[in-house]
């Protein structure tokens, strides 16, 4: 690492690179003062277009800052280096959380997943009361934690409910026709991306949504037909009827016919729970009433 990164954090010791994603590097640091861990976001202008990054970096600190939930990655600080009055290196602490992403580690049983995306569920809708909409829920942005939890990070394309952004943001493969068509985004865009997130879990495949092309600078973002989308009980019938009519309506293309809000979708996981649960339990008695290998029946 250069010098300069240490100098402009003082109270930082950095010990390692965590990761590199939308220009920026993620390391680890400890607070000399505490030792306390803390996840640190470099970003550095080398280019006009990179002013992008940057913005979403104050909006990540701004969201960030204002919540302290179990289940969602707090901002604490933010440091610019500025040249000529312009900010050409940003320095975000972060909450540091020990784990690995759910793209790259997913829960095996139909029964983790679904207590898992009831927490998720849980965290975007303490999001939501504060007023704001991630924008951006996928598989990548959310942290399975080492010690069992999970925390949803990447804040930067968050913004206030009832926000129409000037640009199309957001990941393709998660993204809500109204993120693409330019409209009002709220509460309902994340149950989509929410939706389009469960989907990608309990099938493997993406969700594609409706065929539209939408200008981005000078890119187009093209998503594919939504024809090709089977049910998910269709595609793995491990899944529960009850939790495929539920992603099915998540990712309805009409908000309003999706689940009005996130305490709409932790209720329906809930009780999906409970369904498992009984049948686990149905399950584990009909395997004590069965007669053992080698025994005659009476």
């Amino acid at each position: 690492m250069r010098a300069r990164t240490f100098a402009q954090l003082p109270a930082f010791e950095f010990v390692d690179r965590l990761g590199k994603g939308a220009h920026a590097v993620i390391y680890l640091a400890v607070e000399r003062s505490t030792r306390t861990r803390f996840a640190i976001k470099h970003i550095v202008r080398r280019k006009a277009e990179d002013d992008r990054f940057l913005e979403q970096a104050q909006t990540e600190y701004e969201v960030a800052r204002q919540f302290e939930h179990p289940y969602l990655r707090r901002c604490f600080d933010i440091v610019r280096v500025r040249k000529w009055l312009r900010t050409q290196e940003l320095f975000l602490t972060m909450e540091y959380a020990e784990g690995e992403t759910l793209e790259s580690q997913c829960p095996v049983s139909i029964e983790g997943i679904v207590a898992l995306f009831a927490k998720v569920a849980e965290g975007l809708g303490a999001l939501h009361r504060l007023g704001y909409a991630h924008a951006d829920m996928k598989p990548n942005n959310i942290i399975l934690t080492r010690d069992g939890g999970l925390k949803i990070i990447d804040f930067g394309q968050s913004c206030p409910l009832g926000t129409r952004k000037t640009r199309v943001q957001g990941t393709p493969d998660y993204m809500a026709p109204e993120q693409v068509w330019r409209r009002e985004i709220d509460q309902r865009t994340d149950v989509f991306n929410l939706g389009a997130t469960m989907y990608w879990v309990v099938t493997g495949k993406a969700f594609r949504t409706q065929m539209q092309t939408a200008p981005t600078g000078s890119k187009m973002i093209e998503l594919e037909a939504r024809v090709d989308n089977a049910p998910p009980h269709e595609l793995n019938p491990r899944v529960p009827v009850a939790l495929s009519k539920l992603i099915s309506e998540c990712v309805e293309t009409a908000p309003d016919r999706r689940p009005r809000d996130m305490r709409d979708v932790v209720s329906r996981l809930e009780t999906i729970q409970l369904l498992l649960a009984k049948r686990a339990a149905a399950d584990r008695g009909a395997d004590a009433g069965s007669p053992k290998t080698g025994q005659a029946r009476p």
